[in-house]
């Protein structure tokens, strides 16, 4: 017992000596694992980002995106339109120019006037306007419907051809674009004609 326990010990390998180096080993082979699977997890990752990049840059347009904003001036509180009377006081403006002028009044579902835009300013005779310009502003602003208006520096509130056209085009468009044209003035320094009550036609087309 002796003679083995003494060679046991001269060899130099304690039971505790070897449990170590054996848990060393496995905890090495533990990290290794670990650092492979870290590695692999990592390439997956590189390999969906560059995937994510590159499906990205499919999505990507060639040109300037357009970002719009729509900045509303201070003003009155919105007023309810239920005539044409009730509506005159707000083109009042219009009777001093001595050039045409051709606004757009911007309605709520309420049909209060919430703002106006300034669609063109033309000649002594006539104003360019197009159905894109007039609709742009009131679309920016949610206008559930609109009321068109110009002035006429001859001082004859009688509409022209080319106003009857003009109502024609903007009545169509406006059924299209979702946006009711309720009415079209035509304004000088002495009254106002609502084409609304003497062409009434045009909104029966």
């Amino acid at each position: 017992m002796n003679t083995e326990s003494v060679t046991f010990a001269g060899s130099g390998l304690d039971v505790g000596q070897k449990g170590a180096k054996s848990t060393k080993r496995a905890n090495s082979a533990k990290s290794m694992k670990a650092v492979q699977a870290t590695s692999e997890k990592e390439t997956k990752t590189s390999k969906v980002s560059r995937s994510g990049r590159a499906l990205k840059k499919h999505f990507k347009y060639l040109v300037p995106q357009y970002r719009l904003i729509l900045i509303k001036e201070p003003g009155v509180k919105p007023t309810p339109i239920t005539d044409p009377i009730s509506f005159h006081h707000f083109v009042q403006p219009l009777a001093h120019y001595s050039e045409e002028h051709f606004i757009a009044f911007h309605l709520d579902v309420k049909f209060q006037v919430i703002g106006y835009h300034e669609v063109s300013k033309g000649t002594l005779s006539a104003s360019l306007v197009h159905p894109r310009e007039v609709f742009k502003a009131a679309l920016l602003s949610n206008a559930y419907a609109i009321i068109v208006a110009h002035n006429h520096p001859s001082g004859s509130v009688v509409a022209s051809r080319e106003d009857i056209e003009t109502t024609k085009q903007l009545i169509k468009a406006g059924k299209i674009m979702g946006v009711e044209v309720v009415d079209h003035c035509i304004v000088t320094s002495e009254s106002m004609n609502s084409l609304r009550e003497t062409e009434p036609h045009l909104w029966d087309a």
